[in-house]
């Protein structure tokens, strides 16, 4: 029963967010950067968590106890402060998600209020968040700046959205006895990796917890006022651009209270969020009502998914076709290696490679956020560019295969080097 027992748990890794940033060729091209923005996003969506002061003097425990204590929770009501800290290595995406949308997304203000725009740019910087749980039907999560709020409200079938700088408002309503977060017309109303309970929060955080992980108990802490205990992840294999991975875990309740992601190649923590503040009592009912302001442009998530088929018809009824084409043109994806180490290769549709910076299709903030992130390499695949976080690295190569995983940048030339 000491402290620092090591336990193992089965999981796999999640990797497959390059493979849905396809629809049209040019989409095709951005598929590193789409891919890198919505695994950071995902990330930062795992675990609430923050600030620790003290070292409690807590009963030993090993680290399958407190991984079982973690599965075992039942608490599904909370309310509290969140504070996200983040550094991925990438450029700011406040002005760079607007620009990877489909086109059309952006031009008549429902992007501004659309979740699947708005919380990209939880992927960089400090964040401050109000957030409110009473089971899985109801939940509450406010971005706060400076003179603006942005929030994000599901209740019972009713999923809102609200940005009040834009006055804009994104409204979906789900399947009447559907599963979970899915519009009528089966579109996602919720994007993952928005908190929902903290339960599935810290599943979503030992998924990567396999036999190539050492997962240990390292001393306690106190979070928000409340006494925790230190689960330490780390991976056994070299390679991985994850250093560690620490929740603090409430020792009465087994929450997740803190979560702090250590890149392999130190620095600063690559996220670092969690409680300021937590209650553990039922919010009010209040918490999750909302009615549109007076004045505010309200868009109906089945009107903004006609809006899309009518831009694309717009551009032509051949382009369509082509663009389809080129989305059946996928072949699928492979999944190199095993734990930590797994890198996802996907074939582009038709070959398709990197837009040059005299391409006169690509977004001036899209260009510049390649060139951010680009370093060509070379080896026996022939030649590519990398594109690097301190998380989530991809290897595009020049005849259109794209390796991309939580791995360094030498992990994706070799894969790409005996993928032959």
């Amino acid at each position: 029963m000491a402290p620092n027992d090591s336990a193992e748990t089965n999981g796999t890794a999640t990797h497959g967010s390059a493979g849905t940033a396809a629809g049209r060729r040019k989409a095709v091209r951005y598929i590193v950067p789409v891919a890198v923005a919505g695994v950071a996003a995902a990330t930062i969506g795992l675990v609430p968590a923050l600030a620790s002061s003290g070292d409690p003097d807590l009963p030993k425990i090993t680290a399958q106890e407190l991984i079982e204590k973690i599965a075992a929770s039942d608490t599904q009501q909370l309310s509290g402060t969140v504070k996200i800290s983040t550094d991925l290595g990438i450029p700011s995406m406040g002005g760079l998600a607007g620009s990877l949308v489909p086109d059309g997304a952006g031009d008549h203000g429902e992007a501004s209020a659309d979740p699947q725009t708005k919380l990209t740019e939880l992927a960089s910087g400090t964040h401050t968040l109000r957030v409110a749980a009473d089971g899985p039907d109801r939940q509450r999560v406010s971005i706060l700046d400076q003179a603006s709020e942005y929030s994000l409200i599901h209740n019972g079938d009713q999923v809102w959205a609200y940005d009040s700088k834009s006055n804009a408002v994104y409204h979906a309503t789900e399947k009447a006895g559907g599963a979970g977060k899915t519009t009528q017309k089966g579109e996602h109303a919720v994007p993952d990796g928005v908190p929902t309970t903290p339960k599935a929060l810290a599943e979503q955080a030992l998924k990567a917890a396999d036999g190539t992980t050492s997962v240990t108990v390292d001393g306690t802490a106190q979070v928000a006022g409340r006494d925790a205990y230190r689960l330490v992840i780390k991976p056994e294999q070299s390679g991985s651009t994850i250093g560690s991975i620490t929740v603090a875990v409430d020792a009465e309740n087994g929450v997740p209270l803190k979560f702090t992601l250590q890149p392999s190649s130190g620095g600063k923590a690559a996220v670092d969020a969690g409680f300021t503040s937590v209650d553990f009592k039922k919010p009010d009912a209040s918490s999750f009502a909302f009615t549109p302001p007076k004045g505010a442009k309200v868009t109906e998530a089945d009107e903004a998914e006609g809006h899309g088929k009518a831009e694309a018809e717009g551009h032509g009824k051949a382009e369509a076709e082509k663009a389809q084409g080129d989305l059946s043109a996928f072949e699928g994806m492979n999944v190199i290696g095993k734990g930590w180490n797994t890198i996802a290769e996907i074939k582009t549709p038709g070959g398709a490679v990197l837009p040059s910076k005299e391409s006169g299709d690509v977004p001036a903030e899209a260009q510049q956020f390649l060139d951010a992130l680009g370093d060509k390499v070379t080896g026996k695949f022939g030649s590519g560019t990398v594109f690097k976080t301190r998380l989530v690295n991809a290897l595009m190569t020049d005849d259109g295969r794209v390796y991309v995983g939580a791995v360094t940048k030498d992990a994706l030339v070799n894969a790409a080097n005996n993928a032959g």
